[in-house]
């Protein structure tokens, strides 16, 4: 038997389990997406901490191990791609993706093929024994970096060879290729502590974000809207239109008054000499009764300034001491910056040096900023940190 509320209707009780049932739906897609990206950066971070490469994996090897250099990671289906004409490259960041976008299998424009093999990943340098010879890539003399967005392609300079060169690797091995290259680079500059705080801010923020259950709605909470196809939309739309079309055909149409087609038919035709226009007299009207008090506000003293009118009055920016700028930067909470503007040293006093630093955006005692947040050297040589930078 169909439950009824005290009307006995059983309508509220169908959108009461129609809503439940869309919000819970809702509710665990997000939360699995949640629990997926919680999973990988844990074990990003669980990586950054414990795997410090086997120089066992180097046995077997076609190639000779430095004393002290450890295998981090090897692929046999490897390609060497050159561009023989490419900018500067952007100098190699210890940044963590742990969203790493969809990429396709194919070779971007102006990027060639040269040889195939298997590559190598150490902790000094990165090698590909391919058919024609050897590729080395140290990181001691890499001045560019770049991963490709849409492609499964890093191209890297380096100070001893004028072509820039880099991998073309299949998809499903490009995400563990570029984290496990972030943790060697880490290592040969001795930041791999960098690395594991960014991992640890990452799951801080992502714990922030966690999705929360939707509280079960009631069948007294459905309103008479439900009822209608589309709902509370084509209540509003209807609304409106109930409003906007007889406004519309008053304005097209307006009425007429009662006799002033007679009065039309009786009016002379016009001639070709007009008539004087006639002049009403003057008639003297005197009120009857005493004019009702006026409700003006009394006009401020004499001295007082007063802003023109129609002046808009300036919103109060919060910005908790920091100075005014376009990006909305400030002092006072919010999201870390690690990748401020281009234009930020226009309204903020940069240190020097201050785009060559990895961290995130801080203050320092002596009232510039810099970079270098979550680093040991933070604000080295300018008297400490003083606080974060947020936007």
């Amino acid at each position: 038997m169909a439950k009824t509320d005290s009307t006995g209707s059983t309508w509220r009780y169908r959108w009461a389990h129609r809503q439940n049932e869309r919000r819970q739906r809702a509710f665990r897609a997000a939360d699995e997406a949640w629990r997926r990206r919680d999973d990988e950066l844990c074990r990003l971070r669980t990586l950054a901490v414990s795997f410090h490469g086997s120089a066992q994996a180097g046995v077997g090897l076609p190639m000779e191990l430095a004393s002290g250099e450890v295998v981090f990671w090897t692929l046999p289906a490897a390609q060497l791609v050159e561009v023989r004409h490419t900018a500067v490259l952007p100098a190699p960041e210890l940044t963590v993706d742990p969203d790493p976008p969809v990429l396709r299998p194919r070779r971007p424009e102006g990027v060639k093929v040269v040889d195939a093999g298997l590559a190598v990943l150490t902790n000094r340098r990165l090698v590909l024994l391919g058919g024609r010879g050897r590729r080395d890539w140290a990181y001691g003399r890499m001045t560019g970096l770049s991963h490709d967005p849409g492609a499964p392609v890093t191209l890297i300079q380096v100070l001893d060879r004028r072509r820039t060169s880099g991998l073309l690797l299949p998809t499903g091995a490009v995400a563990d290729f570029r984290f496990t290259l972030t943790l060697a680079f880490a290592d040969a500059i001795e930041q791999r502590a960098a690395v594991v705080a960014e991992l640890d801010e990452l799951i801080e923020e992502h714990a922030a974000e966690r999705p929360q259950r939707p509280p079960v709605l009631t069948p007294a909470q459905a309103r008479v809207s439900a009822l209608v196809p589309g709902g509370r939309r084509t209540v509003a739309v209807g609304a409106a239109l109930a409003l906007v079309v007889p406004a519309m055909l008053f304005e097209s149409n307006p009425p007429t008054r009662a006799g002033s087609e007679r009065a039309a038919a009786a009016t002379p035709a016009a001639t070709d000499t007009p008539s004087p226009p006639q002049v009403a007299p003057a008639v003297q009207v005197r009120p009857t009764a005493s004019p009702e008090p006026s409700r003006a506000r009394p006009a401020p003293p004499r001295g007082t300034p007063q802003p023109p009118r129609g002046t808009p009055q300036p919103p109060v920016e919060r910005r908790c001491g920091a100075p005014v700028n376009p990006f909305g930067y400030d002092f006072c909470g919010g999201q870390r910056i690690r990748r401020p503007a281009a234009g930020v040293c226009d309204w903020f006093e940069c240190v020097p040096g201050f785009w060559s630093d990895r961290g995130w955006l801080v203050q320092c005692r002596d009232g510039s900023i810099s970079r270098t947040g979550g680093q040991r050297d933070v604000c080295a040589g300018h008297k400490g940190l003083r606080r974060t930078v947020w936007r």
